[in-house]
């Protein structure tokens, strides 16, 4: 995970820097460090190339690039005082200076686009189709809450036709398309399941939004046995398929995991099927979280994975269209927290929330995935009218630009101050957030 992340951040750090440091040189703006992390008191490696010293600092909290003549996080301003130099960013005219600040945040877009098509390319879509899960869904506790019921086939959810199993559909169209209802198939009828009020808070809230929903219902055969476990003690075998618990039938992995988790550390009786044909009774003791330690296969064993697949001229519409809809979906998220119907900090998060969505397993397909998303959130957080931030530079630029009158350095200087420690303040709370998720929240 630390390793996945520490990637990704090197990679949309580099090139976010650099879509600042090129721009400056073709308008002969003197840059005088290109950083990756920060560099207080001391660097770790330093470099310097012609009028650059290029470097890498020890904290890793992003990268910079000083740009002589210019107010920023560096807070040197002792240059400042000087009459301005042709070399600096001060003497250049608003609209290169535009260009200059702006191009970090084309870089991190323009990216962001080309990394979904180049995983649509080479990896393509996989999905489950819908129609295949015959024996429709088990309904996880929030799915409970939400009034699905183990059996439901979903049909629809909102305007949406549900074609491939995922229940992060569901969250999504709820939560960012403010689907009112949720039309399912239950014992040969159809009906209508209402949104009820708070479920938008319900499904974004931290401790939920990474819970499973619902999942397809699949037979419990055992796939392996967990050494020492309490299965590990009795007769079972792989292929062995589990239909009852203390007489109970279980005919569904979830059935028999409900029942077994509400035996803790309590002797049971199994039921079993071997070679298709031979009933076992097996006599085992859960352990102290009910459970025996048995792998169960998985629905991947049951159903045909589909995988859509791209040419390098389809793959690149597609992925500039999956980027607007993932930030489509950031700006509806946004606009539902205006409304009051998400917390804002339960949508914050630092270092350890972007870590677990990378994974502890390195996965090439979500690893670039997840830069994609890190680089189009980077772009458009940049983007924000905060002094301190590329869209705080752009604000006093287009001032300047439109009112003909340049803030003064002064000015400048107060701002960015202010807007360094008021992002240095969010980065403590995002991140003392997630301590507090960890350690805890139940």
């Amino acid at each position: 995970m630390i390793g996945q992340i520490m990637l990704s951040l090197m990679i949309l750090v580099i090139l976010h820097e650099l879509g600042h440091f090129l721009p400056s040189r073709w308008f002969n703006t003197r840059v005088e460090k290109f950083y990756l992390f920060f560099d207080p008191w001391f660097s770790l490696y330093k470099k310097k190339i012609g009028d650059t010293e290029y470097g890498i600092g020890w904290l890793p909290l992003g990268g910079y690039v000083k740009i002589s003549g210019m107010v920023d996080e560096s807070m040197d301003i002792e240059q400042m005082n000087s009459p301005a130099q042709p070399w600096e960013f001060r003497s250049k005219p608003a609209w290169q200076r535009l260009i200059i600040m702006l191009g970090g945040v084309t870089v991190n877009f323009i990216l962001g686009f080309l990394l979904y098509a180049m995983v649509l390319f080479v990896w393509g879509e996989k999905f489950v189709p819908a129609d295949q899960v015959k024996n429709g869904i088990y309904a996880d506790s929030i799915g409970l809450q939400l009034g699905l019921q183990d059996g439901d086939k979903i049909i629809s959810i909102g305007n949406q036709p549900f074609n491939k199993f995922n229940d992060r559909l569901l969250m999504k169209e709820i939560v960012f398309n403010n689907a009112r209802a949720i039309k399912v198939e239950r014992n040969d009828s159809t009906i209508e399941i209402p949104v009820k009020e708070g479920t938008i808070a319900l499904l974004s809230s931290s401790k939920n939004s990474k819970l499973p929903i619902f999942g397809p219902r699949i037979p419990f055969v055992v796939n392996d046995i967990l050494k020492d476990s309490p299965a590990s003690k009795t007769d079972l075998k792989k292929e062995d398929k589990i239909i009852a618990i203390n007489d109970t039938p279980t005919p569904y992995f979830n059935d028999f995991s409900r029942e077994c988790k509400k035996l803790k550390f309590a002797p049971v009786r199994i039921t079993a099927i071997r070679n298709q044909k031979d009933t076992l009774y097996i006599l085992a003791t859960t352990s102290d979280q009910g459970t025996l330690g048995i792998f169960p296969k998985g629905p991947d064993q049951y159903f045909e994975t589909k995988r859509q697949t791209y040419s390098l001229g389809a793959a690149i519409p597609a992925g500039f269209h999956k980027g607007l809809g993932f930030l489509g979906d950031q700006f509806k998220a946004f606009g539902q927290m205006f409304k009051g119907k998400i917390k804002a900090s339960e949508s914050l998060g630092g270092f350890g929330s972007i870590g677990s969505m990378f994974g502890n397993e390195w996965i090439w397909e979500r690893f670039w995935t997840m830069t994609a998303i890190l680089s189009l959130i980077l772009a458009v957080m940049n983007l924000l009218p905060i002094p301190a931030l590329d869209g705080g530079y752009v604000v006093f630029l287009l001032w300047e630009i439109v009112t003909r009158r340049k803030p003064s350095d002064k000015f400048v200087e107060k701002a960015v101050t202010v807007g360094f420690f008021l992002l240095l303040a969010l980065m403590v709370y995002a991140n003392g957030l997630d301590i507090f998720r960890k350690w805890f929240q139940h």
